[in-house]
């Protein structure tokens, strides 16, 4: 039986106290999306990650509201935005999450799968509606706004180049692969900088940024899921980095999404810390190999984990590498 994580007073966020409760909530999920890696079916593995990561928040000492989830609550049975996790004997606070973070990824055992959630104090986080989100990060180390989504791609890229001292040759864009990219990605390329492209998991694209010096990816722009912006911007806030999205609708439902989420100005563009505004606690298990974390290993009788843990209020990254019995 996993032990369930108190808090010295009920009514505080203690990040310190939280922390590992949340590493093995994403530990949770891995685990059991890690069973149907290759296997074909997104669906069950998403679902297996549903379920094992509900089951261990709900043993953790908080009053917490899933923010950011696997949709509104006639779309998602569990972790829908809305729903209560945890004992409710604790902090009240609000919990964006991904269980499974590129269910094609982990279908059909590619890189990069992570199962992510982020915790903070109730009311600081972004209610991201599941709508798109434009996208633009660079890492830690840069003046304020030296790049922002009213440039165009080429004016960022030459933009950043300049701020890094460097050839525009020696910046490198992560984007993500699909179709509505091709003229983002043309431009890009026009300027001389260079191209990685992703094919899913953009929240892992957005960290790559935060540690360009053993990625090799200095900026990341495009489009996707606004909730994953909202789960990329608390990494970001840990890691240090800068930050922006701003909503993009396709039609009337959507823009009605973001209205029952409370969005009111749909062209605001926000910046890192107005997506996420107060301290928070932000965990990733790695269920396939990726360039950020080892996915789950397996030898006779075991299964290893490898997992980033990471607090905004003191800035620390911790790796953990959980071994446990095989079941």
């Amino acid at each position: 039986m996993i032990d369930t994580i108190p808090t010295t007073d009920s009514g505080v966020f203690h990040d310190r106290m939280l922390s590992l409760g949340l590493a093995r909530v994403s530990e949770a999920a891995a685990l059991a999306a890690a069973r149907l890696v290759g296997r074909g079916d997104e669906k069950a593995a998403d679902q297996a990650a549903v379920d094992a990561m509900r089951r261990q928040l709900n043993l953790l000492d908080i009053d917490g509201v899933v923010v950011i989830g696997e949709g509104e609550r006639d779309e998602a049975p569990m972790l829908f935005i809305g729903e209560k996790v945890g004992t409710g004997e604790g902090p009240a606070v609000d919990i964006a999450l991904d269980p499974l973070e590129g269910t094609t990824l982990t279908a059909k055992d590619m890189p990069n799968a992570l199962a992510v959630i982020a915790m903070a104090p109730r009311g600081s986080m972004l209610h991201a509606p599941d709508v798109y989100m434009d996208k633009l990060a660079i890492g830690p180390g840069y003046p304020t706004d030296v790049v922002s989504l009213d440039m165009t791609p080429a004016e960022r890229v030459r933009a950043l180049a300049k701020a890094r001292g460097c050839s525009i040759a020696d910046i490198t864009v992560c984007v993500l692969e699909r179709p509505r990219h091709d003229d983002l990605i043309a431009e890009v390329r026009s300027t001389g900088a260079a191209i990685r492209l992703i094919t899913d998991g953009d929240v892992a694209g957005v960290i790559h940024c935060a540690e360009a010096q053993r990625t090799g990816i200095d900026m990341y722009m495009g489009s996707g899921g606004a909730p994953e912006g909202v789960l990329a911007a608390a990494a970001l806030r840990c890691m240090g980095g800068q930050m922006w999205g701003r909503l993009t609708f396709r039609n009337d439902d959507e823009i009605g999404r973001a209205r029952r989420a409370g969005i009111t100005d749909l062209d605001r563009i926000y910046a890192r810390d107005e997506m996420v505004t107060a301290d928070v606690i932000f965990a990733a298990t790695g269920v396939t190999d990726g360039s950020i974390l080892h996915g789950v290993q397996r030898e006779p009788g075991w299964l290893t984990t490898d997992t980033v843990l990471m607090r905004s209020r003191t800035g620390s990254v911790r790796k953990i590498s959980y071994r446990t019995p095989a079941k």
